[in-house]
C-alpha cells in the first residue's frame, strides 16, 4: 500500500487537497472518502480507514472539504461541500475503470448521499455513522432526501450513537426500501467509541473497515 498526494482541481475554490491510497495489486473499486466535520482528512479515523480498506485491495481518494484547507473551524454549506463532492468524483473516476464508491463519516457521508440525491453518479454509498438528527433534537431529521434513492447505501451506525437515537434510523431505512441496510455496531457512539473499550481513532477504524470491505465485496465487487 502506498500513499500519495494529489491536487484535484475544483472550479468553486482553491484546488482540493487529496490522498490517494493505492493497493499492492490492482484495485477492484475506488473509494472516495470524506472526513467528518470536526476533522480533516489525516485525523487517525481517516487515515486507518484508508490505510485498512486499500490493504484490502481497494483503492481510498480521502480529501479535505474547501473549509479545512482555507484553515475555517465551520464546515461548507451544503452546496460548497456537494461540489467538492462531485469534484472529488470526477477525480478519482479517472484514476482507473472500476465500481466507484462515495463514504464518509458523518458530515461527509451525509454531503455525500446528498450530492446522490442530487444526480452525482457512484455505484455504491457507505455512512460511517450518519447523522440523523443534531444530539437531543430527534424531531428535526436530517433524511428528506434520502427517500427514492435506489444506490445501494450501507449505513455503518453505533447503537449508542446521539445523531441517531431509539430506533429512527430503523424507521427512516425502511421508509428509504430495500437500496438501504444498517450495519449496528453494538454500544457504539458516534465515532464508534465503546465504552470500556479504550482505543486510539485509528485503531477504531482499522476494527471497523472489515465490515465496509464485506459489504463492498457482495455489492460491488
Amino acid at each position: 500500500m502506498t500513499d500519495a498526494p494529489i491536487a484535484i482541481p475544483h472550479a468553486d475554490a482553491a484546488a482540493i487537497e487529496a490522498i490517494v491510497s493505492e493497493p499492492e495489486g490492482e484495485a477492484w473499486a475506488t473509494v472516495v472518502l470524506a472526513h467528518g466535520a470536526g476533522a480533516g482528512k489525516d485525523h487517525g479515523f481517516m487515515v486507518g480507514m484508508a490505510h485498512a480498506l486499500a490493504d484490502a485491495g481497494l483503492r481510498v481518494v480521502r480529501f479535505d472539504f474547501p473549509y479545512v484547507t482555507a484553515g475555517k473551524r465551520f464546515p461548507d454549506r451544503a452546496p460548497a461541500a456537494i461540489a467538492a463532492w462531485r469534484s472529488a468524483t470526477d477525480a478519482a473516476r479517472t484514476l482507473g475503470d472500476v465500481p466507484l464508491v462515495a463514504a464518509g463519516k458523518s458530515f461527509g457521508g451525509r454531503m455525500a448521499t446528498m450530492a446522490v440525491a442530487e444526480g452525482m453518479p457512484v455505484d455504491a454509498l457507505v455512512s460511517l455513522g450518519y447523522p440523523l438528527h443534531a444530539p437531543g433534537k430527534p424531531e428535526r431529521l436530517r433524511d428528506e432526501h434520502l427517500h427514492g434513492m435506489t444506490t445501494p447505501h450501507r449505513i455503518v451506525q453505533g447503537t449508542n450513537d446521539p445523531f441517531s437515537s431509539g430506533d429512527l434510523l430503523e424507521g427512516v431505512v425502511a421508509r428509504i426500501g430495500g437500496s438501504a441496510t444498517i450495519d449496528a455496531v453494538e454500544g457504539g457512539g458516534h465515532s464508534f467509541e465503546v465504552a470500556g473499550r479504550k482505543r486510539t481513532p485509528e485503531v477504531i477504524a482499522t476494527e471497523l473497515a472489515p465490515r465496509v470491505v464485506d459489504w463492498l465485496r457482495a455489492t460491488v465487487g
